[in-house]
């Protein structure tokens, strides 16, 4: 039996990839006759019904951060011992308990990454990044098994950590099909105008590394040119990243005319959001898997991305490539786009071929096989 602790897992990537692990798994092609997940109410909800896949509702789960830091530190080693589990998988990334043996995943890169943690100085988010280094250090330390998403993630990881003793394996996140969207270039000749404007989409939470201010200067200075674009923005926001948002806003479009900053997007309806793009846009500098990446691949978009981190890892020789903290930059890879329309059309068609590459099912059959390994070891 593999037991699963949602103790801190409620919204974000690290819901939606236990949704879309347990949606397509197969365990039993692994030996794993049950799964069992102890979470609150609101986690549990999301997850799908499967006769193999037990769901307990933990009072403690329901409740705030310490509470549920308290019962997973003292009361989820005594319940998966008591439930019988061979194995324990927290795929949230920390663990302070003391069930044997453990296989975490390495989800969140900005606490390894020290250029990128200091966006944030001189705030509580610096503290809790540096919180969660040391615990997440602590808690790879101790795996038996630690799963990470990407190559480029494991030589981070581990240049903080130094090598691990338990085994660890690179399994890259999937997919929906959803995302798949059969999608017709709008603009095959170049031309642009203001009623037939190239749209551009950045989805991606504001915050200090993801430089959605970055892009708006860069599509206010290819408008200076003359050109015909605007900016759709999709996504949640750090309220300090917004305000820095809305300042370069109030400077460059006061008025709201060519960027249009529509907030978050449920997970369920965001395929939609894609399909009225011409140009898809990442300028992220820091990330484990970049998710949002996939979902631009799936669609067909041509991809103007940012250089760093895991992005050339993940997008290959499918986009075009530019520094996201220069807006000059970011501007060359907009125009080469815009104005080489079979440039276009061939890097929208290796973009969708090369994120095939990535389903949940390979997810989820790689995942169990790793956590069978893990067991049996320990058997």
């Amino acid at each position: 039996m593999v037991g699963v602790d949602a103790t801190n897992l409620r919204r974000g990537g690290g819901m939606t990839h236990l949704i879309e692990l347990l949606t397509a798994a197969k365990p039993e092609n692994q030996d794993v006759a049950k799964v069992i997940v102890w979470g609150g109410a609101q986690t549990l909800a999301q997850l799908p019904e499967r006769s193999w896949l037990e769901k307990v509702n933990v009072i403690a789960l329901n409740r705030g951060l310490l509470r549920r830091a308290w019962w997973q530190r003292f009361s989820l080693s005594r319940a998966a011992h008591a439930a019988g589990c061979s194995v324990l998988f927290v795929p949230g990334g920390s663990y302070a308990g003391n069930f044997r043996p453990m296989i975490t995943m390495s989800r969140n890169l900005l606490p390894f990454e020290w250029q990128e943690l200091r966006r944030y100085a001189g705030s509580r988010t610096t503290f809790k990044l540096l919180l969660l280094r040391y615990i997440q250090s602590r808690s790879f330390r101790g795996a038996d098994g630690l799963i990470f998403l990407t190559e480029y993630a494991r030589q981070v990881v581990l240049k903080v950590t130094g090598q691990l003793a338990g085994k660890t394996i690179t399994i890259p996140h999937g997919i929906n099909p959803r995302f798949q969207i059969k999608r017709k270039d709008t603009h095959p000749s170049g031309e642009y105008t203001e009623s037939n404007p190239c749209r551009l989409l950045y989805v991606s939470i504001i915050d200090q590394y993801k430089h959605q201010w970055h892009v708006v200067e860069a599509v206010n200075a290819l408008r200076s040119e003359g050109l015909s674009i605007v900016l759709d923005l999709v996504g949640p926001a750090y309220s300090p990243a917004l305000a820095r948002l809305r300042a370069v806003l109030a400077r460059r479009d006061p008025e709201g005319r060519w960027v249009h900053y529509h907030g978050a997007v449920p997970y369920e309806a965001l395929h939609s959001i894609y399909e009225d793009a011409d140009i898809g846009v990442f300028a992220s500098s820091c990330e484990n898997m970049p998710n949002i990446l996939l979902e631009a691949m799936a669609a067909g978009l041509p991809i103007a991305c940012s250089d760093r981190g895991p992005m050339p890892e993940v997008l290959g020789e499918a986009g075009i490539y530019f520094n996201p903290e220069l807006p000059a930059s970011i501007a060359e890879a907009l125009r080469k786009l815009m104005f080489d329309a079979p440039l276009r059309a061939k890097l929208a068609g290796l973009a969708a071929d090369k994120a095939k590459e990535y389903s949940w099912e390979r997810c989820a059959r790689d995942t169990f096989t790793f956590v069978a390994k893990v067991a049996h070891r320990k058997l």
